[in-house]
């Protein structure tokens, strides 16, 4: 395994994540197949994560737009904290949010924004 692959997943990890509190899916991951971890975590965040053909910014609001949709809260948690990270405003999640209003219906919606309201508390930043 390349040191460089290695880096990117850290600098990616550090660069989504840092400051998320709660057991993250990596150490789930771990918890049950430490090499199985260690592979999905390199793939996943060192290699797709890491791709420069998008902005991280776009990466996350395509990321919260489908996990809207699919109703996928927990996960939609940890994505929101990562679009934060990397430059989304809470006004441009709330927009992708009620966008997927279209595909999903206002329940999904209604979940979504829950979730949004619960990481702005969490950082501090609610009401927006």
């Amino acid at each position: 395994m390349s040191g460089d692959l290695k880096e990117r997943t850290r600098k990616t990890a550090s660069l989504y994540f840092d400051g998320l509190e709660g057991e993250r899916p990596y150490e789930l991951w771990r918890s049950f197949d430490p090499e199985l971890a260690k592979e999905l975590s390199l793939f996943i965040t060192g290699q797709l994560y890491a791709r420069e053909r998008i902005p991280h910014r776009t990466r996350q609001l395509v990321t919260v737009a489908a996990l809207t949709v699919l109703e996928r809260t927990e996960e939609l948690h940890m994505h929101i904290h990562a679009a934060l990270n990397v430059g989304c405003s809470p006004e441009e999640l709330a927009e992708v949010i009620f966008q997927m209003a279209t595909y999903g219906g206002m329940p999904v919606v209604n979940s979504a924004l829950k979730v949004l309201r619960e990481v702005l508390k969490q950082r501090g930043r609610w009401p927006i």
